[in-house]
């Protein structure tokens, strides 16, 4: 019996066939949008996944056609969470929001992302950690995080770093625009384009699983560390949300997603 699969989880749901793990995001009433509880669930399942010398292969997909639709913003805004969100930001090692997205880099096996529908945001981040990401043609995609007044904090110096060009991801970050699969695969946030984005993943573990798992693992440690960046860069992206979110401009940004005739006060931070 694998352990992860032994374990009640609120928010996903786990299936191992034939030495691959299928997780799926299991809150489909919010497009699987990344709770407070679903971030400490995905974290405590790969903790369990790296103890399993069984396991080949990770597919993470979401229930009902959407993979998720970013961080849930009802949760996150939450009066009774802001005391732990901040702690979050401020403590001097990974915060768990970064730490959700960038534990899939450090599995010892290969982590094939499947994308459809929404992959937004935290969704986007969280599929950038990782190892190949294979989406629908109309799978919507976006660095979210600028049309909420906040900068993306979980984890992207890394987990972009070497997948998308940096003029790309700027483009990208400060305009928050949409864009299909398709495009995403062009602009290098997307491995593959596929109808069957599931079924093309199962494949690829498969393949996967066909070589070595130490011949994997090995291949997957030194291409990541081609593109290690120093854990400073993890933490400005924290201090920078910290601005964020303290700053006068953070507000307005959440006016101005309703109202577009809102105007930003003049730029706070230099």
């Amino acid at each position: 019996m694998h352990a992860i699969a032994a374990y009640q989880y609120k928010t996903l749901q786990v299936s191992i066939t034939e030495g691959v793990l299928t997780l799926t995001l299991n809150r489909p009433q919010k497009k699987n949008a990344l709770s407070f509880e679903l971030v400490n669930e995905l974290i405590k399942a790969a903790a369990l996944i790296s103890k399993d010398k069984a396991l080949r292969a990770v597919i993470i997909n979401g229930a009902e056609g959407t993979f998720c639709a970013g961080i849930d913003l009802g949760d996150l805004n939450n009066p009774k969470n802001q005391a732990y969100a901040f702690w979050e930001l401020i403590k001097p090692w990974q915060s768990q929001f970064q730490q959700v997205c960038l534990v899939w880099r450090e599995l010892p096996i290969p982590v094939i992302a499947v994308l459809e529908g929404h992959c937004i945001g935290a969704g986007l981040q969280l599929a950038l950690a990782c190892d190949v990401r294979i989406s629908r043609p109309d799978c919507k995609l976006s660095v979210m995080e600028a049309k909420w007044g906040l900068v993306p904090d979980m984890g992207l110096t890394q987990s972009a770093l070497g997948v998308v060009r940096a003029d790309v991801l700027k483009e990208l970050a400060m305009t928050a625009r949409i864009v299909d699969g398709e495009e995403g695969k062009r602009l290098g946030l997307v491995s593959h384009c596929s109808d069957s984005p599931l079924q093309d993943a199962q494949t690829l573990a498969t393949e996967f699983a066909q070589h070595s798992p130490d011949a994997v693992l090995a291949s997957k440690r030194v291409i990541n560390a081609m593109y290690q960046q120093s854990t400073l860069t993890l933490y400005k992206e924290k201090m920078w949300q910290l601005k964020m979110m303290l700053g006068r401009n953070r507000k307005l940004a959440l006016k101005k997603a309703k109202d577009a005739s809102v105007e930003f006060a003049k730029r706070q931070f230099s």
